[in-house]
């Protein structure tokens, strides 16, 4: 009896762990509903200070495609997938659009664009794009890629799927985990910084700054890669 209530205190959580394993790393990838020429552009030439007027001239921001992360990561830096937006934001929310760079904390050197159109806010880093809120292709979560390749199986590279919410609570832009779960990145403006708390404990101090470094143009690959075959 003894010995079979151990082996369910063993399994159980074995087999979850397999489970989350799975759908993390095997389950169906998201499809790409980003507007191809978004992705295909450069993101590169754009003076970021140069911010559109939210003034409900041109698109609400459920007109436009979802942007989400290609495979495990974009080419070279995107343009903004909110360019063609005008939506006042909410009374809730703050301005933090622009281009951000690190320049003290946990992440110096990190570089992050952020748009916001009414209710929507994409940040693109990393590879990565991360898109929430009403658009015209997709459901209100970021359904896309953490970008960090673990393994790489014959040609194909295999990062960790994510998605998750982005709540304003008191200035705060906050990361639900699922839409539904734990808070785990925190963005919010200090003076005139912009202050990115990330799911590994860190706190990075970020300046606005308005081109993009050369250096960036073209995210460095993530991850362990480990090679199976």
């Amino acid at each position: 009896m003894i010995k079979r209530v151990f082996l369910g205190l063993v399994a159980v959580p074995l087999v979850l762990a397999l489970a989350l394993f799975w759908l993390g790393y095997f389950s169906n990838r998201p499809p790409l509903t980003i507007d191809p020429v978004t992705l295909a552009g450069d993101g590169s030439t754009i003076n970021y200070c140069n911010l559109p007027e939210l003034n409900s001239s041109a698109k609400m921001a459920a007109e436009i495609p979802k942007g989400n992360t290609p495979g495990c990561g974009y080419t070279h830096f995107p343009l903004p997938v909110l360019a063609q937006c005008t939506e006042p934001l909410p009374e809730q929310a703050d301005d933090i659009r622009g281009l951000w760079l690190g320049v003290g904390g946990g992440h110096t050197g990190h570089i992050e664009r952020v748009e916001q159109c009414g209710n929507r806010t994409v940040v693109t880093s990393n590879g990565l794009i991360h898109d929430y809120g009403p658009n015209s292709t997709a459901g209100l979560n970021t359904n896309d890629t953490e970008g960090s390749v673990l393994f790489v199986a014959g040609d194909k590279e295999y990062c960790m799927r994510t998605s998750a919410s982005m709540i304003w609570n008191n200035g705060v832009l906050d990361f639900h985990a699922f839409g539904w779960g734990p808070v785990v990145v925190n963005r919010y403006r200090k003076g005139e910084q912009l202050v990115w708390e990330y799911a590994d404990g860190s706190t990075t101090y970020m300046n606005r700054i308005c081109t993009l470094p050369s250096e960036h143009k073209v995210p460095l690959p993530r991850g362990k890669r480990y090679r199976l075959f």
